[in-house]
């Protein structure tokens, strides 16, 4: 069945969203992990998934683990592909910087039409990834094969951004603290020290910047500048 844009409500494409991008950073899609990206109640998003159960977009297996049918994978790869391209225009046309584009893109993906969707990939030429580094679903992206977290490069080990994933885009400060400091990708800088706590301390053109264990934990990065 060929996905159309105004078939499914709103929540159903942020559901499917957000399964999706779980599903793509490792992490374990259960309710609550949903919960939390999506800061709702564990009800509610125990009910939404009934709902989408019901409407074959997801699945759930013995040990509540959350999949998406094959038409829920349609809903989220074109919600997807719409945010990460919206987040490309807002930030390469308009110079939103990262945060206000993250925001905007998210009621963009909802509204872009097919048509409007080709002319902003015309106008962008094709773009693979967003601005963060993440594949746009149906593009031609292929992942670095040694890419590895910024935490794995050791002491006075040189490295180029990569790829910030969803996980750190929904994490409040981040995305202007990563902006600011230059840690974004084709970056690259050098790891000076690190704490015992895994706070690691990197070069960059931007200047020292101190990055908390749990970023260092998730921005993937090549080693080598």
């Amino acid at each position: 069945m060929a996905y159309k844009p105004a078939e499914y409500h709103p929540a159903f494409e942020e559901y499917s969203e957000t399964v999706y991008e779980l599903a793509e950073d490792g992490v374990e899609v259960i309710q609550a992990r949903i919960a939390e990206r999506l800061d709702v109640s564990r009800p509610a998003v125990s009910e939404m998934i009934r709902r989408m159960q019901r409407e074959g977009l997801v699945q759930v297996d013995d040990e509540a683990h959350i999949s998406l049918t094959d038409e829920g994978e349609e809903i989220a790869t074109t919600v997807v592909r719409r945010h990460r391209l919206a987040e490309r225009f807002l930030t390469d046309v308009l110079k939103l910087n990262w945060a206000d584009a993250h925001h905007e893109a998210g009621r963009w993906e909802h509204v872009i039409s097919p048509v409007v969707e080709r002319a902003m990939m015309d106008l962008l030429h094709d773009p693979n990834t967003c601005p963060h580094g993440n594949p746009i679903p149906g593009s031609d992206y292929t992942a670095p094969t040694n890419a590895r977290p910024l935490a794995d490069i050791g002491t006075a080990g040189g490295f180029t951004v990569q790829r910030i994933p969803e996980e750190l885009e929904f994490a409040p400060g981040q995305l202007e603290f990563l902006e600011q400091s230059g840690l974004m990708p084709g970056r690259s800088g050098t790891v000076m020290s690190v704490s015992p706590d895994g706070t690691a301390t990197v070069e960059m053109d931007e200047g020292t910047v101190g990055v908390s264990a749990y970023t260092a934990e998730r921005i993937l990065v090549t080693a080598g500048d």
